[in-house]
């Protein structure tokens, strides 16, 4: 479960990932208006995106900010980069994650990079696989984003299970 991050607690930088000019056929001909997308971020593992659309580009890109101020989430960042590998998912798009060593740099393309600089990961391997839609592949980078877990978390989950373990065979022992 995602807990909600208060975004004016925070210094977020935007990056705008696409602007999309979208036509609607009328009666008349046809109607333009634009959306755009756009991540935030305080570059020490705070990064939401968000979606906009209206009929001028400032104004898409201002709704778009707003939405992801609404969904910022949480990275485990480890010395610049990512915990562990990890695959992102979503639609036809696959973001594979490697974590890199001090020194490799951001190698990623388009859509990730960007969300990758607002999250404060400096150095990682990542490939864009499958969809080559901006939206796609920024929403399979979250999804990986989120699968992530860091070491404080993994102890304390192996911890509970090992202090579960050990109150079974003291029942269990008592029992005996």
């Amino acid at each position: 479960m995602v807990e909600r991050i208060d975004p004016e607690a925070l210094s977020l930088k935007d990056k705008v990932v696409y602007i999309n000019r979208v036509a609607k056929v009328v009666k008349g001909g046809r109607r333009f208006s634009f959306s755009a997308l756009v991540v935030v971020g305080d570059e020490n593992g705070h990064v939401g995106f968000g979606k906009g659309k209206a009929g001028e580009v400032p104004e898409a890109i201002r709704k778009a900010l707003e939405h992801a101020k609404k969904s910022l989430i949480r990275v485990p960042v480890k010395d610049g980069t990512i915990p562990h590998k990890v695959t992102g998912k979503y639609g036809a798009g696959r973001v594979v994650m490697l974590p890199a060593r001090e020194g490799t740099g951001l190698i990623a393309g388009g859509p990730v990079r960007a969300v990758m600089e607002v999250a404060g990961i400096r150095n990682i391997v990542a490939k864009a696989l499958g969809s080559r839609n901006p939206f796609n592949t920024v929403r399979a980078t979250f999804n990986g984003l989120l699968q992530l877990k860091d070491a404080t978390t993994l102890l304390k989950r192996a911890g509970d299970l090992e202090d579960k373990e050990e109150e079974t065979t003291n029942e269990e022992g008592k029992d005996a």
